[in-house]
């Protein structure tokens, strides 16, 4: 009988403006271990790879809902202000003069 040995994701740093790490899956292991990967995008992306270049990402159902919600009009924003009814008082306009036009 063959032992497999687990193998745990390679772990990548990400530029220094972020400070943070990713996960970053070769497409065989994330294969081999789906039900760890998906755990693992409960915390964070997780970043697939083919052949070293990345291809696919898999990421948390809130994550999902965040990007795919309805996003709000101006018009709805406006409308949903809590300074909808709110009277301002401008000043009265002064007439202005008419400038002449060379034409």
């Amino acid at each position: 009988m063959t032992m497999v040995k687990e193998r745990k994701p390679r772990m990548v740093n990400v530029p220094a403006k972020t400070g943070r790490k990713k996960v970053d899956w070769q497409l065989q292991e994330a294969k081999a271990m789906f039900s760890e990967v998906i755990k693992a995008a409960a915390a964070k992306p997780q970043i697939i790879t083919v052949r070293g270049k990345e291809t696919a990402v898999i990421i948390s159902i809130g994550d999902y809902k965040k990007l795919v919600r309805p996003r709000q009009t101006f018009f709805e924003f406006m409308q949903n202000s809590p300074l909808r009814d709110f009277d301002l008082e401008l000043p009265p306009r002064m007439p202005e003069k008419m400038r002449d036009i060379n034409l």
